[in-house]
């Protein structure tokens, strides 16, 4: 399973290496998990804050260079042989699923995301700090491609014509109907996509379903499309993360990622939809 509960980190403590994927900086220096190093969404796991960063191209968050985060890997002082647990405080959509799949799309396979994130640590007794764990760099982690599927706005513009294939947007339903856009220039969704918030991946407590329901909930989405031919979107590439993390949960692996996502698709020209 990619998820664990609080529970077990609790019993695997402290053998493994924490990364906080908590967006802002700030939450991360008011206190985290003991031993936990911060992995900013903006300067880790995107190029939003490089000089010249265009929307346009790559959506708001778009993928680093590969040899990039591999080195910035190394930096945390993981290897292939180390154990990861990842968390936020968003249920793991902002942005604990966003790493996770950064480091499995690695190839790094020892990582898992905390299921109910920081609030479920706290809960089960774990305490926080505002002591940065010093960590000793391992170097470049060994990776020669993103291992994990992804897809390019030319590709979700055939995927989104072709009735074989299914292309999800994961942003609330009001944002995908062009209702409520608050983070980009244009409302609306992608011609031809279905729309399953990346929210409803979570029952009580902010805990993901149960494998079983998660099953369920994405065969009927999908209605009999194997899931390799499914491709998963949002705003950014940030929550679709979590979908895709969802449904390796609900044992159907095999989705690729468009990291352009809305973001860069309602820039690009390219025909939209509303309603």
């Amino acid at each position: 399973m990619p998820i664990l509960s609080a529970s077990d980190l609790r019993l695997r403590l402290p053998g493994v290496r924490l990364l906080d994927a908590r967006q802002d900086s700030a939450d991360y220096a008011a206190g985290h998990l003991p031993g936990a190093l911060h992995a900013d969404l903006n300067r880790h796991l995107s190029t939003a804050t490089d000089p010249g960063h265009d929307p346009a191209r790559g959506g708001r968050h778009p993928l680093p260079p590969l040899a990039r985060f591999a080195a910035q890997v190394g930096a945390w002082g993981i290897d292939p042989g180390t154990e990861v647990v990842v968390y936020d405080a968003s249920g793991g959509g902002n942005a604990a699923a966003r790493l996770w799949w950064m480091l499995r799309a690695l190839g790094h396979e020892r990582v898992f995301v905390l299921d109910g994130g920081l609030q479920a640590a706290v809960e089960t007794g774990l305490t926080v700090t505002v002591e940065v764990p010093a960590v000793a760099s391992l170097g470049l982690y060994p990776a020669e491609r993103w291992a994990l599927p992804l897809a390019d706005a030319e590709a979700v513009d055939a995927i989104r014509q072709d009735p074989t294939r299914r292309l999800l947007d994961v942003r609330s339903a009001e944002r995908w109907r062009g209702e409520n856009e608050t983070l980009d220039p244009v409302p609306g969704h992608i011609p031809g996509s279905l729309n399953l918030s990346w929210t409803d991946n979570l029952g009580p407590g902010g805990r993901f379903k149960s494998p079983g329901d998660l099953r369920a909930q994405y065969q009927a989405l999908l209605g009999g499309v194997p899931p390799g031919r499914l491709t998963v979107h949002c705003g950014s590439g940030v929550t679709a993360c979590h979908t895709l993390l969802a449904l390796e949960v609900a044992g159907l692996s095999g989705a690729s990622l468009y990291v352009g996502s809305w973001s860069e698709w309602c820039r690009s020209g390219r025909e939209r939809a509303r309603g």
